[in-house]
């Protein structure tokens, strides 16, 4: 990404889960590694979420879910974003998700999963080495 711009990132807390100390740490550790972030706050409807995506006009989507809805909420996230027209953000989902759930999670679209103990400093690699440029994104090519 150009360097002259931050990457934008929206922390979401889908569904009935009021757990979210993870998600506050991660869009901490996001915004020390000089990212603008937004936070939902708990207990967000996948419309909310996508509404989010879209008013924010963010880079990155960070899902985090630890009730055990993710294999519902992540995949409807996803599917609204695609009847939206958004297909060009990076994708990510974090909680309590069991490693069998994860390849139906990413055949729904979700980059990567980052689950319990995972390295902020990992989330944070992974996020700059695959996040589009804006100009990429909106077809304008290089600058």
């Amino acid at each position: 990404m150009a360097a002259s711009r931050r990457i934008r990132v929206l922390v979401a807390k889908p569904g009935l889960d009021g757990h979210d100390r993870g998600a506050k740490v991660l869009a901490r550790a996001l915004r020390d590694a000089g990212m603008e972030v937004i936070y939902t706050g708990i207990r967000q409807t996948p419309e909310q979420v996508v509404n989010a995506v879209i008013q924010e006009d963010v880079d990155v989507l960070c899902l985090s879910s630890l009730s055990g809805a993710h294999d519902y909420l992540f995949p409807r996230i996803m599917e609204l974003l695609r009847e939206k027209g958004v297909d060009d953000i990076l994708v990510l989902g974090g909680g309590i998700i069991p490693e069998e759930d994860i390849p139906a999670l990413k055949a729904a679209g979700i980059a990567e999963i980052f689950g319990p103990g995972s390295f902020t400093s990992d989330i944070i690699k992974f996020i700059e080495e695959n996040v589009k440029d804006r100009s990429e994104r909106r077809g304008e090519g290089e600058r």
